[in-house]
């Protein structure tokens, strides 16, 4: 995988087709990340069973890669340890601290095609692992993390930490309207070419990177798949939970302010997935301006039949709105590049509000000529109409581009 650096904004937009993992290779399909910390005690135990883990069950090549963290103690030594005597096994030494600075080294350095990682302490129950990251060998999913928040997991931890983990993601839910439920548990997988192109965009290196990653690459249409875990508290747990949460608090604050300013994520990332991703401004202009000579078209057709029998008002909203939901789905797909079923009804009622909008600038207009010139034919009311549908199908543009589909 190439190593972080900056990437031009257009390359942010070719991510390839979802496609099935080559995995009949002896080259690792699966890196599993373990970052540690003054981890003496647990690193050996929790590395050797997870590699018996894997060499017993997993179906796939794998490798596993411990990251220490500027460790002060024997972790270091017993990381070389079990890399020289544990075959698939390496280790990587860091001279700073912080989760989300091991896991960006190592997946930015790592050849596997999917990437993954755990804590130390294996809370998560391991046979997880294959459910977590099937999705992304098989193509179907982008990223998949585990969550101790669905009906169907099974958790063991103290009052404190569950109403700590509980409170955090209904706060990100409030501010940052997230879908995902988990973002803190330490059991997540990610494709290589994902990952690529994520975590140059990605600032923080601490306990906030999960959450960062994932909101990014949520708004950038991204798909997450959610796994229940089962998972069991670890009591000798070093994480300082008020600094953890006050540096969460301040990563939300970060994100949300980007969000607010519409900076996040700088451009958008997709996949094609059988679609022409959509392009710069100038091509979606065209794109958008043959679909409103269409629509136009349309609507003229539409209120000239209407006219005789409804009256002008009621023919023009008539028109105007069936043409506005043909409108909607048309640039949906052919301007800005969405397919599938996903937030289809988000946008089709983004729509409809661009749709009233677009009805009191063209029923204004009516009703001024109407005002001005009692006796207008119906040539005149045709002419003014066109006039009107061009001012609305600029402002529809924009609010198109910069509201209705909106990562």
């Amino acid at each position: 995988m190439r190593k972080n650096g900056s990437l031009e904004p257009e390359a942010l937009n070719r991510l390839p087709r979802r496609a099935p993992v080559p995995t009949h290779h002896p080259d690792p399909v699966v890196d599993v990340v373990v970052p540690v910390f003054n981890e003496e005690t647990d690193l050996e135990p929790s590395v050797r069973r997870l590699h018996a883990h894997l060499r017993g069950t997993f179906p796939y090549p794998f490798r596993i890669t411990v990251v220490d963290n500027a460790s002060t103690d024997r972790t270091p030594q017993i990381a070389a340890r079990l890399a020289a005597e544990l075959p698939e096994t390496e280790w990587l030494r860091l001279p700073e601290k912080g989760r989300g600075r091991a896991l960006r080294a190592a997946w930015s350095l790592s050849p596997a095609p999917v990437l993954a990682y755990l804590d130390v302490d294996l809370s998560t129950e391991l046979t997880a692992l294959l459910p977590l990251v099937a999705p992304l060998i098989s193509g179907h999913s982008d990223i998949a993390i585990g969550t101790r928040l669905a009906p169907a997991s099974r958790v063991v931890r103290g009052p404190r930490r569950e109403i700590t983990s509980r409170c955090y993601n209904a706060l990100l839910r409030s501010t940052l309207a997230v879908g995902f439920s988990d973002a803190q548990c330490g059991f997540k997988a990610v494709r290589s070419d994902v990952a690529e192109r994520l975590l140059p965009l990605v600032r923080d290196t601490g306990w906030f990177f999960d959450t960062e990653l994932l909101v990014i690459a949520e708004r950038a249409g991204l798909r997450i798949h959610e796994v229940p875990v089962d998972w069991v508290d670890d009591p000798d747990s070093r994480v300082d939970l008020l600094a953890t949460a006050l540096a969460d608090l301040r990563g939300i604050a970060r994100i949300g302010g980007a969000l607010a300013r519409g900076t996040l994520p700088p451009a958008p990332l997709h996949r094609r997935d059988g679609a022409e991703p959509p392009g710069g401004l100038v091509t979606q202009l065209v794109r958008f301006a043959a679909v409103g000579a269409v629509s136009t078209l349309g609507h003229l057709l539409l209120y000239a039949a209407l006219r005789p029998a409804a009256g002008s008002q009621v023919a023009n909203a008539l028109a105007l709105l069936v043409c506005a939901v043909a409108n909607t789905a048309a640039n949906r797909r052919l301007t800005f590049g969405l397919r599938g079923r996903g937030g289809v009804l988000r946008h089709q009622g983004r729509g409809l509000v661009v749709f009233l909008i677009g009805l009191a600038l063209t029923s204004g207009s009516l009703a001024v000529l109407h005002h001005a010139v009692p006796a207008a034919t119906h040539g005149t009311e045709l002419a003014v109409l066109l006039g009107a549908n061009l001012v609305a199908t600029l402002l529809r543009f924009l609010l198109f581009r910069a509201w209705v589909f909106r990562a």
